[in-house]
């Protein structure tokens, strides 16, 4: 195996540094370029006149989508038994329930009494290691955690790893001979933290946001093409489910402390409790094409006359709204931190009333989003127990993606920090720390770099070149 990583650590730190809206930052004006970037997007007269129009079908579509939502609430959230999902014959309407939402709760995925056992035995390893860091400060509900027993075996679980090949599956990955850029038959795992929110917390309160970098959706070339139907005044004919240019796109140009190293095609957390609606879950945009389509031509206009002089239907018409072609502006996207949203700078998706609860989730349900998919958690957990989830995201087999499972096996070995988070010692030093020999399934163990991908010869040729080239750089 290779021993030499290619990614340098990160300062320590906690949740905090990766949104500028919990970390209290300021909002900065970006550098010039981004309104030349602006301009040669907006292009010239014909596909002015194209983003003109798509405006506006865009938001009088949005204005009917806020009031389905509101009408609906829970009921726009798809429930999907692991069945119904991991099924050779999955019902179409299943399948187009989920890619028309963007997110969906999925049942009976882990067996109950396992979850609740991973809880306990997960309260047992903070217990015995007081020193791991976690947000708040001074009342831990974020942990710093990333190698406990649990989510080794979490991450590995045969029925984990078929949900996820299942996730990718939803994703078109057309090419004849198969494609070298990416894999949605391997599932790659990927470490992240793990919450157990306190009832009564109102500080673990992340706004609207959606992963996968801010500004880069329009600066990076590859990144920009994912969105070339939206930005070219088509946003109707827009495929959130198309992977090919997505595995290329530059989510990391400014090495943000949240900045992603590898690419998610979908984030997911597994429930260890019982927790629903006003008890500090997850909520979420559920119209995944509206959404993708407004995020990406939001900072192309602006308001001719300001909110505080017209009523709310008045300013939210398109006929209130022009081309920007002169400011810099991007509405919600920092340099180096994820896009965020909010009803000042994305008035048209009237999140304070389209931002739906997950409905109410047991344990071993998970909860799965699109990689487009704008999500939040729920300002204050009005419940009576705790709410603890463990964050596991289905990652799909691409260059970029094994070599960060290289960096990623080297820190699990060392027990130190995945790459992706605040940097330090971590766990290394940590009682009951999970070890290379907690993973015992072999898919579990090619999946976390610790086994080499087998290459079987009725592969497709593409596949085949994919999974050398990721046995080559883990070093197998």
């Amino acid at each position: 195996m290779e021993a030499t990583q290619e990614r340098k650590e990160r300062q320590e730190g906690d949740i905090s540094s990766v949104f500028s809206s919990l970390s209290g930052e300021a909002a900065v004006e970006l550098p010039a370029r981004f309104g030349e970037l602006k301009r040669q997007i907006i292009g010239d007269e014909t596909n002015q006149r194209s983003l003109v129009e798509s405006w506006s079908r865009l938001t009088k579509r949005l204005g009917q989508a806020a009031e389905e939502i509101d009408r609906k609430k829970q009921n726009c959230i798809p429930q999907i038994t692991y069945d119904e999902l991991t099924s050779p014959s999955s019902s179409p309407e299943v399948i187009e329930a989920i890619k028309t939402t963007g997110a969906f709760v999925l049942k009976n995925v882990i067996d109950r009494k396992v979850a609740e056992e991973w809880l306990s035995q997960t309260k047992s390893y903070i217990k015995a290691n007081p020193e791991v860091k976690g947000f708040p400060k001074d009342d831990k509900q974020v942990f710093e955690l990333y190698w406990s027993k649990v989510q080794l075996e979490a991450r590995s679980h045969p029925r984990a790893l078929e949900v996820q090949k299942a996730l990718l599956n939803l994703f078109s990955n057309s090419k004849r001979e198969g494609n070298e850029d990416v894999s949605t038959k391997v599932a790659l795992s990927y470490a992240d933290r793990l919450r157990i929110r306190h009832p009564g917390d109102a500080r673990f309160a992340l706004g609207p946001h959606a992963d996968g970098g801010s500004v880069e959706r329009w600066e990076d070339p590859n990144y920009r093409k994912v969105y070339e139907q939206i930005l070219r005044g088509n946003w109707e004919n827009f495929d959130p489910w198309v992977i090919q240019d997505r595995v290329k796109a530059e989510q990391n140009m400014y090495d943000g402390p949240g900045s992603c190293g590898v690419f998610r095609a979908f984030q997911g957390w597994t429930s260890l409790s019982s927790t629903g609606p006003n008890e500090g879950t997850l909520r979420v945009y559920p119209l995944l094409k509206e959404l993708g389509a407004y995020t990406m031509l939001r900072p192309l206009f602006r308001e001719i006359r300001p909110r505080s002089t017209l009523t709310q239907a008045d300013y939210l018409h398109s006929s209130n709204w022009e081309l920007d072609m002169q400011s810099t502006s991007f509405p919600g996207s920092p340099l180096a931190r994820c896009q965020e949203y909010n009803d000042n700078t994305h008035p048209h998706l009237e999140l304070n009333r389209t931002m739906v609860s997950m409905p109410r989730v047991e344990p071993g349900d998970q909860a799965w989003w699109h990689c487009d998919m704008i999500h939040s958690v729920e300002s204050t957990h009005n419940g009576t127990e705790p709410s603890s989830v463990l964050y596991i995201p289905a990652v799909p087999l691409t260059i970029q993606n094994i070599r960060y499972i290289k960096d990623q096996r080297i820190n699990f070995l060392k027990g130190k920090p995945a790459p992706d988070f605040p940097g330090g010692i971590g766990e290394s030093q940590f009682q009951g720390r999970g070890l290379d020999s907690d993973i015992t399934i072999k898919e579990g163990r090619q999946a976390m770099g610790l086994e080499a991908f087998e290459i079987p010869l009725d592969l497709k040729e593409g596949e085949k070149i994919l999974r050398r080239k990721a046995n080559e750089i883990l070093g197998f």
